[in-house]
């Protein structure tokens, strides 16, 4: 079995939340399609929520907390992103913003990402598209084609066959294949050499 990292970030602010639930079943069924395709997904979650005063310290001084820090690494090493927010506004929460932007500018660049969001009406489901998909294709992601958006009607009895479930499995399946397909992702270490250093030192 290939082993590749998956890290999700949910955006919710309350606990729990419609956006971590989202997150959950959408890790959960990413890593049954994997399986399928012989990939063993490592999942991590993150949970911004928990990372809000390291962002703005971040923002103001520049350098990342222990925390945040941690999960900075981990998107930059991560083979693939599942990100959930809720909806503001008609938009994506600031804190889900501040986070994408104070990672490195090259962080998620051809690297694929499910989009999700969540609110309590089905009006807000064209967020996906008019300031999700904006966003990280600004952040040169590749972005899986299928988004999803649950509303509040979404978690009702029907949530288990339902329209929903269709999509969450369809998006899961195409994150699936694009992981399957790729090489593991390759994390450069910024200050190690790139020349021998002995032959350094015969050039001295």
């Amino acid at each position: 079995m290939k082993q590749r990292k998956l890290v999700v970030i949910s955006a919710g602010l309350s606990q729990p939340s419609s956006t971590r639930l989202l997150a959950d079943q959408l890790s959960a069924a990413a890593a049954g399609a994997a399986t399928r395709l012989g990939v063993t997904l490592d999942v991590q979650f993150i949970e911004v929520r928990d990372l809000a005063h390291e962002i703005t310290d971040n923002m103001l001084t520049g350098f990342p907390g222990t925390s945040l820090k941690q999960a900075q690494e981990a998107v930059t090493a991560a083979d693939a992103l599942i990100t959930v927010t809720p909806v503001f506004s008609a938009s994506y929460s600031g804190l889900f913003k501040s986070f994408f932007d104070v990672l490195d500018k090259d962080a998620l660049v051809d690297k694929p990402v499910l989009l999700a969001a969540t609110a309590g009406t089905a009006r807000h489901s064209l967020v996906l598209e008019h300031a999700l998909r904006p966003l990280f294709s600004y952040l040169r992601a590749a972005i899986i084609p299928t988004s999803v958006f649950a509303a509040s009607d979404d978690w009702g009895a029907n949530s288990v066959e339902g329209p929903l479930r269709a999509r969450i499995d369809r998006a899961a399946a195409e994150l699936a294949r694009e992981v399957e397909r790729r090489e593991p992702a390759v994390v450069t270490d910024p200050f190690a050499l790139t020349a021998n250093f002995e032959d350094m030192l015969k050039n001295l």
